[in-house]
Order: structure tokens, then C-alpha cells, then sequence
């Protein structure tokens, strides 16, 4: 790959931040940055983050797409496949998936108060917007939202930082890298870029 970990969990912030800035899509802004940052693709997982962002189809009572996204990215390095779900392999990878989804989850708490999207909104500005309603959508817009350091670009990079930070750390810590995971056969796959 040639970067170290952390030149990896910034890339993994910075490219969070700015696609949340350009393209909007929270769950899939973090699934794009972490696939950059980490030298992997998989269209499939960015596809099925699509309707995840603003708290789930922008109903806002769902959890952050940050939050989402990268728990996506956890579980398709850790998570249970199908061929597995029924044996010894499969259920530890399914635990293996929830002590680091767990991690995931306790630092958004630790940050944000939160894993759910209206209530990081209340964190961020003061307020929730209602993302389905064009004049909330706006407002959320017109506070800052894409353009301000410390709002949902800053939610966006720092979920992309923390689920690759967790990743690169149970990789090593299991002796793999992310080169393990580029030709798995069937719905694990994940191709070098």
C-alpha cells in the first residue's frame, strides 16, 4: 500500500470530508473514503449505502449515515458471510463484528452524544431539520452544513477516520493486511483499486 497507518486514517478523513462537501450522502461519502483510503472497492457496499444517509432516507430519526457507513465498511472486512452463517467461522466473525462495530459506536457517543442523526444535528447546530421538507433542507444548507469545519463534513471524515482506524488496528492485530481481502471469492470480495 505503501502509506502507514495513520498517512491512511487521514487520507480516510480528508477524502470523507470532501466527498460529503461535493456529493453529499453521508453513508456513502464514508464508504467511498474509506475504499480510497484503503486501496479497496467494492461498488456493491457503496450502492447499498445509498438510502442510509440524513438518518435513513432523509427521515433524520434513523442512525447518522456517518455512523452507517461505517459500519458497512467494518462488517465487510469482519462481518459473517452467508456461506459461513451457520457455522463456528461465522459466528465469530459475526462477534468479531460487533465488539468493533461497538468500538465504532463508542466514539460517536464519546464525540457526538449520539449515533442518531437528528440528535448529531441538535449536537451540531442547536436544532434538527426535517431533510424531507425543502425549506428545512435549506436552513440545514444554509447553517453551514457542507461548508463549515466542524459540521456534517466533519461527522463524515471522522466516522471514515474511526472505522478505518479500527479496521488497519484488528487487521494487524489478527497478523493480515487489507491485501487479504482482495480476491475472496463470492459477496465478501473487495477489489484493489
Amino acid at each position: 500500500m505503501g502509506k502507514n497507518i495513520q498517512e491512511i486514517i487521514d487520507t480516510a478523513y480528508t477524502n470523507g470530508f470532501h466527498a460529503e462537501q461535493q456529493y453529499r450522502g453521508c453513508a456513502q461519502c464514508v464508504i467511498s473514503a474509506m475504499q480510497d483510503a484503503l486501496g479497496v472497492k467494492n461498488d456493491a457496499i457503496y450502492q447499498a449505502g445509498s438510502a442510509l444517509a440524513g438518518g435513513g432516507a432523509e427521515c433524520g430519526d434513523g442512525s447518522c449515515g456517518s455512523y452507517a457507513g461505517g459500519l458497512m465498511m467494518i462488517s465487510a472486512f469482519f462481518g459473517r458471510s452467508r456461506a459461513e452463517e451457520a457455522n463456528q467461522t461465522g459466528r465469530k466473525a459475526k462477534y468479531d463484528s460487533f465488539r468493533l462495530g461497538s468500538a465504532f459506536h463508542d466514539k460517536f457517543v464519546e464525540t457526538y452524544g449520539t449515533v442518531i442523526c437528528r440528535d448529531v444535528h441538535k449536537k451540531l447546530f442547536g436544532r434538527s431539520f426535517d431533510l424531507r421538507n425543502d425549506e428545512d433542507k435549506q436552513q440545514f444548507r444554509e447553517a453551514g452544513a457542507h461548508e463549515d469545519d466542524d459540521k456534517c463534513c466533519a461527522v463524515v471524515g471522522n466516522g471514515a477516520k474511526w472505522a478505518t482506524e479500527i479496521i488497519l488496528h484488528e487487521l494487524t492485530a489478527q497478523g493480515m493486511s487489507v491485501a487479504d481481502f482482495y480476491f475472496q471469492d463470492g459477496d465478501r470480495a473487495i477489489d484493489p483499486v
